[in-house]
């Protein structure tokens, strides 16, 4: 597995069918991450035959450096790399994460704790007795990702955790979230099969996480997509949509303790169409910020991404725009978007393009705020998020992922990954800086 920076400059990679990106982002060279064979037989379970790279996770450290987390499903592993502001690997070979070979590991996310401390939560593949597969693991890293701690389990249950269902058919893995809060503690939450949303906190200075704490789904009205922010005050937030209903919408819920308890949750910006993959952030004035996909109809016709915050604490929400129009041309839906906020209050979002809303994704959109949510730029294409060798983005178990990365300084960090049957995999990095 070879790590090395591509020669090539980021507008290069982009499709002639679609728009420049908007922004004054100045975009630097390419990362490229991995790469590795392109092969997915039948469902076996563990058993299974998947030898491809997929599911990046990624964060902006303070410093400008990237930390990014991804699976190789060849050896079942979450493997991490963390790259310095200049876009040179820090280890000379990946870091394994989850070290289970036996079970898949699925969809990692990462936070960057304000003292140093990484934290990484995935899906592991564990057929506890219950009708589907999924535990929700965590481990952290206190030498900045040179070596984590043995992976815990934080579920611990039959219900198969980490899928965000839409129906008895139909979800997606990847069902969770992990926050670092200022305080020093850190939150996970996370979706199971059978309709629950769970949420467990590790205090600043402990080593255990809590006993889950259920906020809400039912096996009627399935919780799907949890997402956390933290705010002034340590209010914990945590926003996520539902299943078995076409016109879903998203709910969102605070916390005033940390997590160990929440209000009553309240919808967002109902509508008769179904709302998909929140994603939350809180700016530097406490403003919390929403993004989300909305469809023409149920949750399989074309999406579109909206934005709306809120200044009372997730009491009221402003009314909903929508953000990916003017679709950039040859793009016909924008789903499953990306949240991050920098220090001067700049709100970027990210979100997969479609040409087809029944085939694969291929390359992101991007639109940028730069005052605070109240306007956003034309979108465009992240440049260089489209593989130029054919193939189509992952992830190839479900796109509630973690592609974007913020930090203060308003440097940014978009992973992508590709899949095409029978020839390549990749993942790479994009980056991008405010020019001084």
């Amino acid at each position: 597995m070879r790590i090395r920076v591509a020669l090539v400059l980021l507008g290069c990679h982009a499709m002639s069918a679609f728009a420049a990106p908007p922004s004054s982002l100045a975009w630097e060279p390419l990362i490229e991450v991995t790469s590795g064979r392109a092969e997915r037989g039948p469902w076996r379970q563990n058993e299974s035959r998947f030898d491809y790279v997929d599911d990046p996770a990624v964060a902006v450290d303070a410093q400008g450096g990237v930390a990014i987390a991804w699976v190789d499903q060849a050896r079942k592993a979450v493997l991490f790399q963390r790259f310095a502001p200049d876009g040179k690997a820090r280890f000379d070979q990946p870091v394994d994460v989850s070290r289970q070979p036996a079970t898949f590991s699925w969809l990692p996310r990462i936070a960057i704790a304000s003292d140093g401390q990484v934290l990484i939560a995935w899906q592991e593949i564990i057929f506890s007795g219950g009708s589907h597969g999924g535990e929700i693991m965590v481990a952290s890293s206190r030498d900045g990702g040179k070596s984590f701690s043995n992976p815990a389990n934080l579920s611990n249950s039959k219900a198969g955790d980490g899928k965000g269902r839409i129906d008895s058919k139909r979800w997606h893995n990847g069902s969770l979230d992990i926050v670092a809060a200022p305080d020093g503690d850190v939150v996970v939450a996370w979706t199971e099969y059978e309709g629950a949303l769970w949420v467990s906190r590790q205090t600043a200075g402990a080593e255990d996480f809590s006993r889950p704490v259920r906020v809400a789904g039912s096996a009627a009205t399935p919780a799907r997509g949890p997402t956390l922010a933290v705010g002034p005050g340590g209010m914990l937030y945590v926003a996520w949509t539902v299943g078995e209903d076409e016109g879903g919408d998203i709910h969102v819920a605070a916390s005033a303790d940390g997590g160990a308890s929440f209000g009553a949750a309240r919808r967002v910006a109902p509508s008769k169409t179904y709302s998909d993959a929140p994603k939350l952030a809180v700016d530097p004035a406490g403003t919390l910020h929403l993004v989300y996909a909305e469809s023409i109809g149920g949750p399989f016709e074309r999406f579109h991404v909206r934005h709306t915050r809120s200044s009372d604490g997730g009491r009221s929400f402003e009314p909903s725009r929508e953000i990916s129009a003017p679709p950039p041309a040859g793009s016909v839906s924008a789903g499953f978007p990306s949240l991050g906020i920098d220090a001067r209050g700049r709100v970027y979002v990210t979100w997969e393009l479609y040409t087809n809303e029944r085939l694969p994704s291929r390359g992101l959109g991007l639109s940028v705020s730069l005052d605070g949510g109240r306007s956003f730029t034309p979108p465009g294409v992240v440049p260089g998020s489209i593989d130029i060798a054919g193939g189509f983005n992952g992830s190839g178990q479900g796109l509630l992922m973690q592609k974007l990365g913020v930090n203060g300084n308003g440097v940014v960090a978009i992973a992508n990954s590709s899949f095409k049957p029978g020839a390549h995999s990749r993942v790479w990095l994009i980056r991008g800086r405010w020019p001084r």
